[in-house]
């Protein structure tokens, strides 16, 4: 296997748009819930921002273009105010329409290679691997900034998802040279399992979101790194 592309991280998060993008990826990764109601969604963002994430995903299943395209728009500048990277979950157009500073794909949102050239040496891409090594290696290989391997445990955000084993996230690790993010059902009470087995992303969207202070609750998660 190749040598994995890795590009140089910028030294902080305080800048904009492609000077964001890439930096040390560790700790508490808030991905939003499927919520149609845009000032709750705002709202709720707010307090998990002040609660300092590593990196905040915009994620809806429910909404339809114009509302994704209004949500992604007004949380990236919420993200640009807190100085926390932005990231657009399946839709790579959209992320390069709005500046984001990075998109997280799936199996079927394009090959992982045409992303990485769109978006550009120092935006990020992200990619969820689910329990599927090939896939991780792949992306590695054409130069992935972190991949994510879940559910971790039982999720209502991916119920359909298959398991996927802490050996995964040990292995990337040890033999992908880039860091590893853990999701599906992540508590503050299993956490400390998969930082255990090496994550360095905790990507978190029920216990995070829905939590009575979430800015509480992801203060909480920051201070298991």
């Amino acid at each position: 296997m190749s040598e994995p592309q890795r590009r140089p991280l910028a030294p902080d998060a305080a800048g904009s748009g492609c000077e964001r993008g890439a930096r040390a990826l560790r700790g508490l990764y808030a991905v939003t819930p499927d919520e149609t109601d845009t000032a709750r969604l705002i709202a709720l963002s707010e307090q998990v921002l002040a609660g300092k994430p590593a990196l905040l995903q915009y994620r809806n299943k429910r909404a339809d273009g114009a509302l994704r395209r209004a949500q992604a728009r007004a949380l990236h500048s919420l993200c640009r105010r807190a100085g926390v990277p932005f990231i657009v979950n399946d839709d790579l157009a959209l992320a390069l329409e709005i500046d984001a500073d990075g998109a997280h794909l799936g199996r079927d949102d394009g090959p992982p290679a045409a992303a990485r050239a769109a978006l550009g040496a120092h935006r990020i891409l992200g990619l969820t691997c689910y329990a599927d090594w090939s896939r991780a290696s792949a992306g590695a290989e054409v130069g992935a900034d972190y991949i994510a391997f879940g559910a971790m445990f039982p999720s209502v955000t991916k119920p359909n998802a298959p398991p996927a084993p802490f050996a995964l996230i040990t292995r990337a690790r040890r033999e992908l040279g880039l860091p590893v993010a853990a999701i599906g059902g992540i508590t503050l009470a299993n956490a400390a399992q998969v930082l255990a087995a090496g994550a360095d992303l905790l990507a978190v969207v029920s216990d995070l979101f829905g939590a009575d202070d979430p800015a509480a609750r992801a203060a909480a998660y920051r201070a298991l790194f």
